[in-house]
């Protein structure tokens, strides 16, 4: 069915959750469900908008989704299998140069056609066909077919945060400020804590996913790194102390900011951060739920490494390595906000909650470390090794997900990566000091 070197480029769980007969065509049909259900709010002039270069269009997301399980499920695992449609491995290959050319990224929005029906019709084509390819399949197919299919199944989960973070681009900047969704859960009740420094001793930690269940192959080898002594801020910065950095001019002050970072905030014209505006003297800010008040107990989102990094510089401490993030997380439940809970933007930590295990979900947190390989490193054989290997360079890790990422989809060794001027993704930060 499918070579070794594609079987290899995702590592799955062994018999686990979703990596089975019995298991899979379920989960298949939450995740690809879940996709459709987060369009359902749209408008069909919605699915065409592509805000900026970096972002894409919900029907873009749709049908790339659905590419990716035709390429490398069915055109891999049926012999002689013919395309839906001959174009559309042109239309939607995001960026895998050996399975050949593409449409042009910044230019997603151009695409009037296929319609959004069309592109429907395609997802819906291609549901089937991999059912029943997963019902023929005997034993030994499906063991060879699992790792690619969850895989993919992961792939699909990314999108949907995606999906939902370039609407939210898109809506915030249409002057008519819509929402994609007004309706929201009312806020849970309670003060923000107190910020508190946990305090973690020097030593060898071992960083990297140790092999139980999914992990993308970025998150490996399972290596040793020695960690100085530091301290770790009980929860992510909220936007009341990112407003009085504001307020005490920290846009206007060069010597808080890296050189790339100002001259960023110069060419941008950046005063705030991404979708924060003032009205009648106070601060509000877009979000999917529309335009909402900015409120100061809550996490301070959609600001680029350089304005993490420079509000870090005027709070006297710094961002923390991806390896301290990650040794301060090791332990900890993956809980917190996300895209399940349907808030859809962050929420104030938990009073009641151990402080030092509030590390996952509201705001993705920019770590100091560049997006670079593991110690003994190699890309997976075949189109599926350009999945994360080939973005290594000028990135910087995030970690944690965030209030729209699905709680089944992250870890504590999860790498999410970005460019330091990206501030349309929801991340925000979480100090640290040196011990």
């Amino acid at each position: 069915m499918l070579g070794d070197g594609q079987a290899r480029a995702a590592l799955v769980e062994s018999g686990g959750p979703g990596a089975d007969r019995a298991t899979l065509p379920g989960r298949y049909r939450d995740v690809r469900g879940l996709t459709e259900e987060l369009c359902r709010p749209l408008a069909t002039e919605d699915y065409v908008v592509q805000s900026m270069p970096d972002a894409s269009p919900a029907k873009w997301h749709l049908a790339h989704t659905t590419w990716f399980f035709e390429t490398f499920i069915l055109a891999a695992g049926r012999p002689g299998y013919r395309p839906f449609h001959p174009a559309y491995s042109y239309l939607f290959n995001s960026y895998y140069n050996a399975v050949g050319d593409r449409w042009q990224r910044s230019a997603r929005g151009t695409l009037s056609r296929p319609t959004v029906e069309e592109v429907y019709a395609y997802r819906h084509a291609i549901d089937a066909r991999v059912l029943e390819l997963l019902a023929e399949a005997n034993e030994e197919q499906v063991g060879s077919l699992s790792p690619i299919l969850v895989l993919g199944l992961h792939h699909e989960q990314q999108h949907q945060e995606l999906l939902l973070t370039d609407l939210a681009h898109a809506f915030a900047v249409n002057p008519l400020r819509p929402a994609y969704r007004a309706e929201t859960p009312p806020r849970p009740a309670g003060a923000t804590p107190i910020l508190e420094w946990i305090a973690h001793p020097a030593g060898v930690r071992w960083i990297g996913h140790d092999g139980g269940g999914f992990a993308y192959d970025n998150e490996t080898p399972r290596h040793r790194v020695f960690v100085e002594a530091f301290q770790l801020a009980s929860r992510p910065a909220t936007s009341g102390e990112y407003l009085a950095f504001l307020e005490d001019g920290g846009y206007g002050r060069p010597e808080l900011w890296l050189s790339d970072g100002w001259q960023a905030r110069c060419t941008h014209g950046w005063q705030a951060p991404l979708s924060w505006e003032q009205r009648d003297g106070r601060w509000w800010r877009m979000t999917l739920h529309g335009m909402r008040a900015v409120a100061p107990d809550e996490p301070v989102c959609h600001v680029s490494y350089y304005e993490a990094d420079a509000f870090a510089r005027w709070s006297k401490a710094r961002l923390p390595t991806e390896a301290e993030w990650e040794a301060a997380a090791s332990g900890c439940t993956v809980e917190g906000n996300f895209l399940d809970r349907g808030f859809l933007y962050p929420l104030p930590a938990s009073p009641g909650a151990s402080s030092p295990c509030q590390m996952f979900g509201d705001v993705w947190e920019w770590t100091a470390s560049p997006y670079v390989a593991y110690p003994g490193y190699r890309p997976p054989e075949g189109a599926l090794g350009e999945y994360n290997g080939k973005f290594m360079c000028n990135q910087l890790v995030l970690r944690g997900g965030s209030c729209v990422t699905p709680a089944s989809h992250i870890r504590p060794t999860y790498r999410n990566f970005f460019s330091p001027e990206a501030r349309w993704q929801f991340s925000g930060l979480r100090l640290a000091r040196n011990a």
